[in-house]
């Protein structure tokens, strides 16, 4: 069933179109992505979906009573709203059944006899109407997105006091529980760490109503979308199938329009010249030939008729990113041992051992705040450890690239940030910067007035021109778009020198860390392999300490066994297992695909890549009916 159709939707501002004749519907049930460079208007749309903006062109009609939840700014809350508040604010209507349900019951403690009838009456329609509303499930409810949001810590805050980055994760919490029909998330992962970014896609994909995500992580929108809308130059496509999917089908697609596009050119070329030597012969007659003259006009007009075939953009500008390792370090690059470090009375890292090598990319992951920035710190002695010795190894010159750009010098303008750092003309600042796409007037633009992307581009010219040999990444993929993180992605795999990198964009760590450090209750764990594969061991050794043998169980004998069989707990152990192993199958092909470039070879992978996520989905309806 449809619930929202936008037809023909242009949006101009200040005279600039931002896109034009847009059309798309939205179904009852739909995981739809959202994708696009930074500025191509993703937002606008989501704002024009909730009536926050209105469209220059065309129209976007909602079906009758759809409810819509969107996170496009912090909301303003009374001094007094705790945390806990604002979440169970989302269940405003049973609230309000509770408060007189217990109105109610001070009037029975009190009443006379022939009035307690009446009240008792009163009193059980209340009750009906507050369980048909699931209000004794209203607490479960809370904490379960409280937990996997990662934020019972902040439930007795006063929200006005919370970071920014901490109120937008209350609010994505308020819309989760209030369960709009149509739910809009954009960049939802910004400010959750790795665990609860799984939570929130597991959430989703039990998720009753529509869904449209707006999104640069392209595993996130692996794992939860079925559909793809690609909003490029100002035209949105529908595609259908996984973030992966989108992508082979639109290189099939610019390729057939490519191919199409030079086939046409090569028909009006001929016409062109026929016309030409249509008209010379019929000058060149005497008396001139009229009949020849009528043929080349016919096929002028033909040639005006013809439905011109758009070049298709096959290579879109992208940043001309290539770091130069400079003179090589020595072989021992970082040495951590036996290092603690606390904040007040709060230890956070214990006894952690971390040795990294020439040319190792190692990448360190885990919750927020389990300290995987103040080991950066600490390995760039911007952080003194309380025990333990670090030591950075000879010749090593590092290049940091922090989460927080550009703090102390944000009203400066573009080019004399990059001057400040690098020592060239500026017609010479100029040319590189174009290559990092600041163009013309933009080098002028003071950097307080940059955005987030636009930032880490800047902060990125100045280091590939740094003589480095040790990159310390935190958080490198915040803010850019997806062709950017690809860029970057490619310029790091060429890196010869030494690169550690803390990171929730497991796409990145996948692709080019093959050594993992895992933080778990403020001990360093070491893993020889990329994210998924710690993962899966961590959870196996997980469930070793549990008793419980690891395997993988085929899913019929997970449908064969009962309850009689096996307690709760070992058949929820086995389908998490399975679920995880899955996991790690699913991110294998999407690497796989990667890298592919055969049409056979990666619908064969496809196909497989299909399979696997119907199994998944029904590992995930057996683990729901045990819980």
């Amino acid at each position: 069933m449809i619930i929202l159709n936008a037809q023909e939707v242009g949006m101009n501002f200040v005279g600039t179109e931002i896109f034009s004749n847009v059309t798309f519907e939205i179904q009852d049930n739909d995981r739809i992505g959202l994708v696009g460079r930074n500025g191509c208007g993703k937002s606008t749309i989501a704002k024009l979906i909730v009536g926050q903006e209105k469209p220059t062109t065309g129209t976007i009609s909602l079906k009758r009573g759809t409810t819509v939840g969107y996170l496009s700014q912090i909301p303003i809350y009374d001094k007094e709203m705790l945390g806990r508040d604002v979440l169970y604010s989302a269940f405003e209507n049973v609230q309000q059944i509770a408060s007189r349900m217990k109105q109610l019951e001070l009037k029975m403690g009190i009443c006379e006899p022939d009035e307690l009838e009446r009240l008792l009456t009163q009193y059980g329609k209340l009750q009906d109407e507050y369980a048909l509303l699931e209000g004794y499930e209203v607490d479960s409810k809370v904490m379960k997105v409280a937990n996997g949001l990662k934020i019972t810590h902040l439930l007795e805050s006063s929200f006005q006091t919370l970071s920014g980055g901490e109120q937008t994760k209350i609010c994505l919490g308020y819309i989760l529980l209030k369960k709009p029909q149509l739910l809009l998330l954009d960049e939802p992962t910004n400010h959750l760490d790795i665990s609860a970014v799984e939570w929130l896609e597991n959430y989703l994909h039990e998720y009753e109503g529509a869904v449209l995500i707006i999104s640069h992580d392209r595993y996130f929108l692996d794992q939860t979308v079925k559909k793809v809308f690609d909003l490029e130059d100002g035209e949105l496509h529908v595609y259908h199938g996984n973030y992966s999917s989108f992508i082979v089908q639109k290189e099939k697609k610019l390729l057939d329009q490519f191919n199409a596009y030079q086939e046409q050119q090569s028909k009006i070329k001929k016409m062109k010249e026929a016309i030409k030597r249509l008209k010379e012969w019929a000058n060149q007659a005497n008396p001139p030939n009229e009949g020849l003259h009528r043929r080349a006009k016919n096929m002028e007009r033909m040639l005006e008729r013809m439905e011109k075939i758009k070049k298709p953009t096959i290579e879109a500008k992208k940043m001309g990113l290539e770091l130069e390792a400079g003179e090589r370090s020595g072989k021992d690059v970082v040495l951590l041992e036996m290092v603690s470090k606390g904040f007040g009375d709060k230890c956070i890292l214990k006894d952690i051992h971390l040795h990294v090598l020439f040319q190792d990319h190692v990448a360190i992951v885990g919750d927020n705040g389990t300290g995987k920035s103040t080991i950066l710190k600490m390995i760039l002695d911007m952080e003194k450890a309380d025990q333990g010795t670090v030591k950075v190894g000879s010749n090593v010159k590092i290049g940091y690239l922090s989460q927080h750009l550009f703090v102390d010098n944000n009203n400066i303008t573009v080019l004399d940030a990059f001057r400040d750092q690098i020592s060239v003309t500026e017609g010479q600042a100029r040319h590189i910067l174009a290559k990092f796409l600041f163009f013309g007037p933009s080098v002028f633009q003071k950097v307080d007035r940059l955005s987030g992307g636009e930032r880490m581009r800047l902060r990125l010219a100045q280091l590939m021109y740094q003589d480095i040999n040790l990159l310390i990444l935190d958080e490198p993929t915040n803010h850019l778009d997806i062709d950017s993180r690809e860029v970057l992605e490619e310029a790091l795999e060429e890196f010869k020198g030494t690169i550690i990198a803390v990171s929730h964009d497991r796409y990145l760590l996948n692709k080019l860390f093959d050594k993992t450090n895992w933080i778990v209750e403020g001990k360093l764990r070491y893993f020889p392999g990329n994210y998924s594969w710690a993962r899966e061991k961590l959870l196996e050794e997980s469930l070793r300490g549990d008793g419980l043998e690891v395997k993988k169980t085929p899913l019929k004998q997970i449908h064969n066994h009962t309850t009689k069989q096996k307690s709760a707990q070992e058949m929820i152990a086995e389908l998490e297992n399975n679920l995880l192993r899955t996991e790690v199958q699913i991110d294998e092909i999407h690497l796989q695909m990667m890298g592919e470039t055969a049409l056979e070879k990666l619908q064969s992978l496809q196909t497989e890549l299909d399979s696997l996520e119907q199994k998944r989905n029904e590992y995930y309806e057996e683990l729901e009916k045990i819980v």
